[in-house]
C-alpha cells in the first residue's frame, strides 16, 4: 500500500490474511484523511474484510474517494458486499438501443464459442477415454452412476407412475364415451415411450444431478481448486467431466426405459379397474400399435437429453463469478437452461420424426 497525491494504490490481495497489516499501516498514515481515490488495477483478489476495509477508507475521508481501476471480477465482489454504492461516483454513459442490441449479440456470440470449445473438448476427451483408462480415476463413471442413476430412481419411478395415471385417467373419461376404451393402451404407449418418458426424466434429471454438475464446479473454482489441477498438469474436463459425462450417457437410456415401463404400467391398472379392459387385451394392443421405431425416438432422445444437460450443467459451472451470490446464480441459471433446452430439442424431436 502506498498514498501518492491523494491517491492510495493497493496491491496483491485483499483477504482476511492480509487486511490486517495494510489497515495498520494504513491508521499509521498522515494522509488518510485527504484520500480522494482509491487505486485497485493491481488487486488480484478481495473478500468482504478487503471490502469492509474499503468502506473504511471512503467513511473516514473528507472528501469522496473514488474506485479506480477495478476489474469486473473485484467489481462484482465489491458491489456483493460492500455497504454503500461501490459504483457511486462513476457515472455510467446511456446507450441508445442499438448499442444495447450490438452489446447483446456480441456477449451472446462469444457465449456460444466458448459453449462449442467446451463441447468439443468434453466430447475428445469421452470418445479418447472409452478407449483407455489409464488417465481415468478407478471407479469414477460406477460412483457418478450411482450418484446420477441409482439415486434418481425412486423419484423418477414415482413421478412417472404418478404421470402415467393421470394421463390414463383423463383419457379415460373421455374414451369410454364414445366405447374406445381399448385405444387407453395406444394413447399412454406412445406418450410415454416418444414424449413423456424422455422430456418428464430429463427434466427431473437436470433439476437433480445438472445442479449438482454445476455447484461442485463452481465450488472447485472459487476454491481454486480447478487452478491447482491445471499446476500439477490435469485436465479438468477430463478428470472431473468425462466421468460425468460417460455416466449420464448409460444411465439415462436407462433411467427412462423404467420411467416408460411405471408409466405405461399405471395406465394398465386404470384400464383394467376402471375402463374394465383385460391386462392382456391392453398388452396386446400396446405392442401391436408400437413399433420399433418409436422406441427407438425414446431412447436416441434420452441420449441427447442427456448430453445436454451435463453440458449446460458444466459450461455455468466454469463461468461463476464472484462470491456466494454468484455461485447461487450459475446454479439458477443452469437449472432454468438445461430444462429450457430439453423442452426445445423435444420439441425439434418432434417436428423431425414427423417429417
Amino acid at each position: 500500500m502506498k498514498i501518492i497525491n491523494n491517491t492510495i494504490y493497493l496491491s496483491g490481495k485483499l483477504t482476511k490474511e492480509t487486511v490486517s497489516s495494510i489497515y495498520d499501516r494504513y491508521r499509521q498514515s498522515s494522509e488518510k484523511n485527504a484520500i480522494d481515490n482509491i487505486d485497485l488495477k493491481e488487486v488480484t483478489k478481495i473478500d468482504s474484510a478487503g471490502v469492509a476495509f474499503l468502506d473504511i477508507i471512503k467513511n473516514e475521508s473528507k472528501l469522496t474517494p473514488e474506485l479506480q481501476n477495478a476489474s469486473p471480477e473485484i467489481k462484482e465482489t465489491i458491489n456483493t458486499f460492500s455497504i454503500q454504492k461501490a459504483e457511486k461516483s462513476s457515472k455510467k454513459e446511456r446507450t441508445n438501443f442499438f448499442e444495447n442490441l450490438g452489446e447483446k449479440f456480441f456477449s451472446s456470440s462469444n457465449n456460444f464459442i466458448s459453449g462449442l470449445y467446451l463441447t468439443a473438448d468434453i466430447f475428445y476427451w469421452s470418445l479418447h477415454d472409452l478407449f483407455t483408462s489409464k488417465y481415468r480415476r478407478k471407479g469414477s463413471i460406477i460412483q457418478q452412476s450411482v450418484l446420477i442413476g441409482v439415486n434418481a430412481v425412486g423419484i423418477i419411478g414415482l413421478l412417472s407412475f404418478i404421470l402415467g395415471l393421470i394421463l390414463a385417467l383423463q383419457s379415460s373419461a373421455q374414451l369410454r364415451q364414445i366405447g374406445a376404451n381399448i385405444y387407453i393402451a395406444d394413447l399412454v404407449g406412445i406418450s410415454m415411450v416418444r414424449e413423456m418418458g424422455p422430456m418428464m426424466t430429463a427434466i427431473i434429471v437436470a433439476g437433480r444431478s445438472g445442479s449438482a454438475f454445476t455447484s461442485e464446479i463452481a465450488t472447485m473454482k472459487i476454491s481454486e481448486e480447478l487452478d491447482a489441477l491445471r499446476t500439477m498438469s490435469i485436465n479438468p474436463i477430463r478428470f472431473l467431466v468425462v466421468p460425468k459425462f460417460l455416466a449420464m450417457t448409460i444411465c439415462m437410456p436407462l433411467l427412462v426405459t423404467m420411467a416408460t415401463f411405471l408409466g405405461i404400467f399405471a395406465g394398465m391398472l386404470v384400464a383394467v379397474y376402471y375402463l374394465k379392459l383385460s391386462a392382456v387385451a391392453y398388452v396386446n394392443e400396446m405392442f401391436n400399435f408400437l413399433t420399433l421405431k418409436d422406441q427407438i425416438i425414446g431412447l436416441s432422445k434420452s441420449v441427447f437429453f442427456a448430453w445436454v444437460i451435463v453440458i449446460i450443467g458444466i459450461y455455468f459451472g466454469f463461468k461463476v463469478t464472484g462470491g456466494a451470490e454468484g455461485f447461487g446464480k450459475v446454479t439458477t441459471k443452469s437449472v432454468v437452461a438445461s430444462v429450457f433446452a430439453v423442452i426445445v430439442l423435444d420439441a425439434l424431436f418432434s417436428l423431425f420424426y414427423m417429417i
